[in-house]
């Protein structure tokens, strides 16, 4: 049986030329990049050039790139690497209620040390309205922090404009690209971010490694203690031959994405019509408008039926998918992006994401439209409330899935 991988957004195979890279690194080149031998030197060389290929591909200098051990590392840092700087200014945090749980769950814990955050609604399609951002600050307002795509629905939130206005108020701008960086172009000049983080496994890279984009003249507090690494902005001794895969990815990510945003664009764009046009009751979780999507991204419900059998019966077949971000699976709870978005609870839990990368093929994609149907109409046979909203005119608990 073929297996197929549709889950990129959680993570990605680490490419070929990427494992090339690093594999001797684990060898030949051992040393510690600190050591002032010739060790050292040789693997301090590698890093610096690691430093250059990330900074290209979101056009920064190599001089304002960290290197992490992941998003999540990366988000915490941007957010609580700002606020020692900014307290003589205010406490007042605003993002939305659509972030990765990394700013989200961060944010929740700075409330209970007395700051005060909003968190943006957004719309049914899961889109931002920039007047509720201007409403939301204050002369206390010292960080905005908003993702700029969601990993759940793919949307891409206009992260320019966003960045006018947080320079308009003079308020620090922090962005969780992760999902962004490698599959859209990404620019911190046009953008006005001042934070900007990468994760390494979502483009090719091995997971343990991202970094952050910290502009020129930005006052942060050291996030970790203990060594001098990252020109004092993180300590520990970095992981080389992750940092190296890292830059070889970014620097493939740079000379690929033209052709990777077509390519993948399309076959997002056959799965995305093949399944609205064969399943029928079904809600598109999103933006409608694709041009606002990350082109890669699908994530649709699947009425009267629950996304975790849809998942286990779709692997039966060899196809992975995922109900939403990997770092809350095991939750019984429905994604907190879903309920931001206000969809109803039982299309909640029929979430279902289709995430493609540089490796999908037009091939798999057929056979997922194959397999999906008929194995959502085999669910739906054997639900209850498949077979009342079916028969039952004004049953209460169907009338929400029957309006579709």
């Amino acid at each position: 049986m073929n297996q197929i991988y549709l889950d990129y957004n959680a993570t990605s195979p680490v490419r070929p030329e990427v494992l090339e890279v690093m594999l001797p690194f684990y060898k030949e080149q051992f040393g510690n990049p600190s050591s002032v031998h010739w060790a050292g030197r040789q693997v301090s060389g590698a890093l610096e050039k690691a430093r250059e290929q990330v900074a290209s591909l979101i056009n920064a200098s190599p001089a304002e790139i960290v290197f992490v051990s992941c998003g999540s590392e990366g988000d915490n840092m941007a957010i609580k690497g700002s606020l020692d700087p900014l307290k003589e200014k205010g406490n007042h945090i605003i993002t939305t209620s659509v972030e990765h749980p990394a700013v989200l769950e961060t944010c929740q814990a700075l409330e209970k040390d007395g700051y005060d955050v909003t968190y943006l609604p957004v719309s049914k399609d899961g889109q931002l309205d920039l007047a509720d951002l201007e409403k939301a600050i204050t002369d206390k307002t010292i960080l905005i922090s908003i993702m700029w795509a969601n990993n759940e629905t793919g949307n891409l939130y206009p992260i320019e404009e966003i960045g006018r206005i947080a320079k308009k108020y003079n308020i620090r701008f922090h962005t969780d690209a992760v999902q962004a960086v490698g599959k859209i172009p990404v620019d911190v000049q046009k953008a006005n971010v001042d934070l900007l983080v990468i994760s390494g496994h979502k483009i090719g890279a091995p997971k343990g490694v991202g970094a952050i984009y910290i502009r020129r003249g930005t006052r942060m507090k050291n996030f970790m203690h203990g060594g001098h690494q990252e020109r004092n902005r993180r300590a520990g001794t970095q992981n080389v031959a992750g940092i190296v895969g890292l830059g070889k990815a970014c620097e493939m990510a740079a000379a690929e994405q033209e052709d990777y945003y077509k390519r993948v664009r399309a076959l997002r764009d056959r799965l995305e019509d093949g399944v609205l046009n064969q399943v029928p009751d079904i809600k598109l979780n999103g933006t409608p408008d694709r041009d606002d999507r990350l082109p890669n991204t699908l994530n649709v419900s699947f009425a009267y039926i629950e996304g975790e059998s849809l998942l286990l019966n779709l692997d039966m077949f060899g196809i992975a998918a995922s109900s939403g971000s990997a770092c809350t699976s095991g939750s019984l709870e429905p994604s907190h992006v879903m309920g931001a978005m206000c969809v109803e609870v039982t299309l909640a839990h029929s979430s279902t994401r289709f995430s493609l990368g540089p490796e999908t093929t037009a091939e798999e994609i057929d056979k997922v439209l194959e397999v999906l149907p008929a194995t959502v109409q085999r669910l739906r046979d054997m639900s209850p409330l498949y077979n009342c909203g079916r028969t039952a005119e004004g049953c209460e608990t169907c009338e929400t899935v029957r309006r579709i």
